[in-house]
């Protein structure tokens, strides 16, 4: 990262600074400390994770640490309106990168749960994605990203729903996002917790890599703003929020 702005810890967000090299392999191993003690305080330990390409070399280190992965349950940041074997879905991307190995043992619940088409709508996957992610219970490791837009899970900017998926008051664990102008990349609406369902794990974790992302961090960084919807993340203090960034 060629920005000079570098951000220092402060209150409950704590920032480590690690090579490109080591980031991933530091990251899945103080990943993989907080599971296993979930699972020794409480037979069990949650992990959430979010979708994408980025979070691809994380999976892949992860996966080949020795724990009782037998106890961990995986849930999902967010999810794309796709049959769970769609070449674009985030479950089929975990299932692919993450449980694998010694993670292959870990259980996997899903927020889309049909394997074909035609789905529900948006709305109705969102209220049964809610559900099967309250059952699960509060993750003790919350991986986010973040897009160069500020997005985070499937917050997005544009979303008309915003409004209603950053109300902390809002009791929903997740809600459908359908976005009028959606990326190229993946024209799907999509399924997203809500913000208040994300500040409810025990810890987050939010690696970022790359100069763009580090300015709109620093923008990011002066005040919550639904412009930059993971400035609702960083400017709060009620969950234990940890940034890795690579030098």
């Amino acid at each position: 990262m060629t920005n000079s702005w570098h951000p220092e810890s402060r209150g409950s967000l704590t920032v480590h600074t690690v090579s490109q090299a080591e980031l991933n392999v530091r990251l899945a191993q103080d990943i993989a400390q907080r599971l296993a003690a979930g699972i020794q305080a409480r037979g069990h330990a949650v992990l959430s994770v979010s979708g994408g390409k980025s979070p691809i070399v994380l999976f892949e280190a992860l996966r080949v640490i020795d724990i009782d992965w037998s106890r961990v349950r995986v849930t999902l940041v967010d999810e794309r309106c796709v049959p769970r074997i769609h070449p674009d879905s985030n479950a089929l991307l975990v299932q692919t990168h993450l449980l694998q190995d010694l993670a292959a043992k870990a259980q996997l619940v899903f927020m889309v749960t049909g394997s074909s088409e035609p789905l529900g709508s948006p709305a109705a996957q969102a209220k049964a994605a809610s559900i099967a992610l309250s059952a699960v219970g509060v993750a003790d490791v919350l991986v986010l990203g973040m897009g160069a837009d500020g997005h985070t899970a499937s917050l997005f900017p544009e979303a008309p729903n915003l409004t209603d998926a950053l109300d902390m008051r809002n009791t929903q664990t997740c809600v459908s996002i359908e976005l009028a102008h959606p990326p190229a990349n993946a024209p799907y609406a999509r399924i997203t917790q809500t913000l208040a369902q994300i500040l409810s794990a025990r810890h987050i974790v939010l690696p970022l890599t790359g100069t763009d992302k580090l300015n709109t961090l620093q923008q990011a960084w002066q005040q919550a703003t639904p412009a930059l919807p993971i400035s609702f993340v960083l400017q709060q203090t009620q969950t234990p929020v940890a940034l890795w960034l690579a030098n």
